[in-house]
């Protein structure tokens, strides 16, 4: 298998809008996606401490597996690549640079594209008086 950090993004959006406080584990199945693939790469994202919790739940039907909510860490990185721009720019600079696809190039190149743009906002504010 091969890790597809794409498919990590969409997992972290699923587990966002499906969790809900109270509700123990939910189960994570995508439609075009192999169970054993979410599974793995559930596990890829728990490794990385960004969720709760993480079960195997192979003997259920239509089901990877089971998480729990995003962890602190698992929505301040979702924060980082939530915005599509900044997704395919983060994307593209890891890709033009030859840097390894994983979480923590990802984190770092997406702080520093978002800085850049948080940065070139105040600039212009600035610039026009203090007017949008």
């Amino acid at each position: 298998m091969k890790r597809d950090m794409d498919l990590v993004r969409t997992i972290l959006f699923y587990i966002e809008s499906k969790y809900q406080p109270g509700s123990g584990l939910i189960a994570v199945s995508m439609d075009g996606y192999d169970n054993n693939v979410i599974y793995e790469h559930c596990k890829l994202i728990s490794q990385a401490g960004l969720i709760q919790k993480f079960e195997d739940c192979s003997t259920m039907s239509n089901c990877g597996c089971m998480v729990g909510n995003l962890t602190n860490a698992g929505y301040d990185y979702l924060d980082k690549i939530r915005d599509n721009t900044f997704w395919k720019r983060t994307k593209k600079i890891i890709k033009e640079k030859g840097l390894p696809m994983i979480i923590d190039t990802i984190k770092t190149v997406s702080t520093t594209v978002i800085s850049a743009a948080t940065e070139g906002a105040v600039t212009a504010y600035l610039n026009n008086g203090g007017q949008p």
